[in-house]
């Protein structure tokens, strides 16, 4: 049986320096557990029930997670987002995603705490790349219950140097603003109704908004992101970090 998905050697060139060595101990190839982990969270399925060319599904299994503990996906996501350079503009938005019955119970603490004790969903906080097309840069997932402007602080160190941040009106706060500003970014938000003292933001750059949007559906079209089955964060952080690196910067 053909096996639909297989990082190609250029592919597995550019990540495998972020991978722990192993020590002279024999092990399946790691570009096939690689390929089987990406086959495993595009297709929404159990590892036991991945194509057996991708090796056991136990050491599929155990080495996506002491990867995941290691931190290994979420350092080659950032790293190669990093090598494309300044963006034009930057963008941010949230999007929810629905959390499986398996994924309610979820213990605090862990290496993702705000992304714990989920009650059915988890919002997917990112920002997104302006140059000739939106890019993924830096998605960190949190509560459901957290509003967009608070949500945005997990993302706040991290946001590389722009000229303009596109937002909608959820992040339409004092304390924002401030920050972007202190960076040396302009803020392209639109005021919210209810302030006394309306911002002026550039409506010809603000319709450009619509490449987030299609950034998420891309996201989403890997099932286990659309659909959280992960109990542990550090886990789920790994799944969105693979399907955004295979979308957007391999």
């Amino acid at each position: 049986m053909d096996v639909p998905f297989w990082l190609s050697r250029a592919q597995m060139r550019r990540i495998e320096p972020f991978f722990p060595l192993s020590h002279g101990i024999p092990k399946v190839d790691d570009r096939r557990i690689v390929s089987g982990i990406v086959y495993v969270i595009k297709h929404g399925l159990m590892r036991r029930y991945a194509p057996k060319r991708y090796g056991p599904h136990k050491t599929i299994y155990n080495r996506f997670i002491r990867w995941s503990r290691l931190g290994v996906f979420n350092r080659i996501f950032p790293e190669l987002g990093g090598q494309a350079g300044e963006p034009d503009a930057l963008m941010i938005d949230a999007t929810h995603l629905k959390a499986h019955r398996t994924a309610a119970s979820l213990l605090k603490g862990g290496l993702f705490p705000e992304v714990s004790g989920a009650q059915g969903w988890t919002e997917l906080q990112t920002s997104c790349r302006l140059r000739w097309a939106g890019q993924a840069y830096h998605p960190a997932p949190h509560r459901s219950q957290m509003s967009d402007h608070k949500g945005v602080a997990l993302l706040l160190s991290s946001l590389p140097k722009a000229k303009v941040l596109l937002g909608d009106k959820g992040y339409d706060s004092d304390w924002f603003r401030a920050a972007l500003a202190s960076q040396g970014i302009a803020a392209c938000i639109p005021p919210k109704a209810n302030r006394k003292v309306q911002y002026h933001h550039n409506k010809q750059h603000y319709r450009q908004r619509n490449k987030i949007e299609n950034l998420f559906g891309r996201i989403k079209d890997w099932r286990r992101v659309a659909t959280r089955y992960d109990r542990c964060p550090h886990t789920f952080m790994s799944a969105i970090s693979i399907a955004a690196t295979l979308c957007y910067w391999l």
